[in-house]
């Protein structure tokens, strides 16, 4: 078990406080596109990402409390207002709180890898997971997706090709390992600091499927 620290952050969210699903224009206090990322860590990547988009509101969800009060204070610490951290799990949270076709953008970076085959059920991005998650975006809605586990990102850039209502923004290419303007986070730095590579993967919605 996890030891809760409370956390005491305006930009921290009790996810029982929201409605079903939440009016995100009413938390915000404006009508600006809606972005999620699944799995802030320490908040690095979604800190800087909000600072290149101010006009874009994001949701920072983690399952681990450690994470969301060190995303809290380095929003603090920056003065960072458009975002807002939630602890939750993801597809819970997500049917319970987003608004179906309400996503601009999905980030989802390094989750976790569950590299035993026997637990590769477990991982969060499959098949099921990206029609899933289709029905939350707009039309035009961005999915990165971004690993540093080869065996996922190979499975991952493998299956989206034959996924209905997604174009490859990468196309001819199935992932790349460097995505032009996509910040890393401390942990991707560290990874490829050690000669090791990330797979990234980037989709955006089309009106099919």
């Amino acid at each position: 078990m996890q030891r809760i620290i409370p956390i005491d952050s305006p930009f921290f969210l009790n996810p029982d406080e929201l409605g079903t699903p939440a009016d995100w224009a009413a938390v915000f206090g404006n009508d600006n596109p809606l972005a999620l990322e699944i799995g802030c860590g320490i908040g690095d990547f979604i800190a800087r990402t909000a600072i290149d988009h101010p006009t874009t509101n994001f949701i920072a969800i983690d399952y681990y409390n450690k994470g969301c009060l060190k995303t809290c204070s380095r929003l603090e610490r920056h003065g960072i207002t458009n975002v807002r951290v939630v602890r939750a799990e993801a597809r819970q949270f997500i049917v319970e709180r987003i608004p179906k076709g309400s996503l601009a953008a999905v980030y989802i970076n390094c989750p976790d890898p569950w590299p035993k085959k026997r637990h590769r059920k477990r991982r969060l991005v499959n098949m099921q997971f990206v029609r899933f998650i289709r029905d939350y975006l707009t039309p035009g809605g961005d999915f990165f997706f971004a690993t540093d586990f080869d065996d996922y990102g190979e499975d991952v850039a493998a299956f989206m090709p034959q996924m209905p209502g997604y174009a490859n923004m990468l196309s001819p290419d199935l992932f790349r390992h460097e995505l032009e303007g996509y910040h890393l986070s401390k942990y991707m730095q560290k990874f490829m600091a050690e000669g090791k590579r990330i797979y990234f993967v980037h989709y955006r919605t089309t009106m099919e499927g």
